[in-house]
């Protein structure tokens, strides 16, 4: 078992996610991440899916009740064990009574923990992604106990450490695919959406990125659409929305683009602030 001292900001319990289940209007969540979350569990030697906890921005502190071997990945939130820095993308064995806990992030925005065998809360739908409304909880809570396997097998492999290049925290690029409704914009419209520079606002989280900027906007609302992680919608105000891994699965505002997965897990380490570029793949 893992337990929580401290739950951090705001920290849940992710995998890749829930498919086959949008008919019903329930979301895919999963981690934010994908990138940072199937490395951890590769240099751990766990399946790509397995559940690890994703935290935001501050992290927790946890208090280990069986030896597992675990790997941080994505933000730097300053991890320790019993209060020494330890780095990230490397393994590290923790004992009975260990505890791991976090900081503020110093580069990055959410930041991954696995372990050996994956976190073992139950799964909903083929999931153990928390989404509030399909599972009990939505985030992790204090003195809760996360069930975890045993493992003392040490660090004592080839694949142990991974140099990660993290300078996609910082950058401003988010490849995109023109969206159903890309075409119904004017080309000053269209040349404008790709090549100013918008900033993430404080309206931020797992379901959507809300940009600061108001774009021009005279589109009509459409019926009711399928929508998935990564479309950006173009609201009646002219803002753009980002929509991310809790997003629903349906929309009435326009689809003006459409990010690929790799530009959904950059956007996912941006916070407040930061700033986006839209750079178009299939300009028709």
């Amino acid at each position: 078992m893992i337990k929580v001292l401290k739950s951090g900001f705001y920290t849940t319990i992710q995998d890749l996610g829930r498919t086959g289940y949008q008919e019903y209007g329930v979301p895919y969540s999963g981690a934010m991440d994908q990138q940072a979350l199937k490395l951890a569990n590769a240099l751990l030697g766990n399946n790509e899916d397995m559940a690890v906890l994703e935290m935001t921005m501050v992290g927790p502190r946890l208090e280990f009740q069986c030896a597992t071997l675990i790997c941080i990945t994505g933000a730097n939130m300053q991890p320790k064990i019993n209060n020494k820095m330890v780095g990230l993308y490397k393994l590290h064995q923790v004992h009975t009574g260990d505890v791991l806990s976090f900081s503020a992030s110093k580069s990055g925005f959410r930041s991954y923990l696995a372990v050996k065998g994956g976190i073992q809360t139950d799964q909903v739908m083929c999931s153990r992604s928390l989404y509030s409304g399909v599972t009990k909880d939505a985030t992790v809570k204090k003195s809760e106990e996360l069930p975890i396997e045993f493992f003392e097998g040490g660090t004592n492999n080839a694949h142990a450490a991974l140099k990660i290049n993290t300078d996609y925290f910082n950058s401003k690029t988010l490849v995109v695919n023109e969206g159903p409704e890309f075409q119904l914009l004017s080309k000053a419209q269209q040349i404008k959406l790709i090549n100013f520079e918008f900033h993430v606002s404080s309206n931020n989280n797992r379901m959507a990125y809300q940009l600061e900027e108001s774009f021009e906007n005279a589109l009509e609302p459409i019926i009711t659409a399928p929508v998935l992680p990564g479309t950006v919608q173009l609201t009646p105000s002219g803002k753009l929305i980002i929509l991310m891994r809790d997003c629903q699965t349906t929309g009435g505002y326009p689809r003006v683009l459409q990010l690929n997965s790799t530009s959904i897990n950059f956007l996912s380490q941006k916070s407040t602030g930061q700033s986006c570029l839209f750079k178009l793949l299939n300009s028709k």
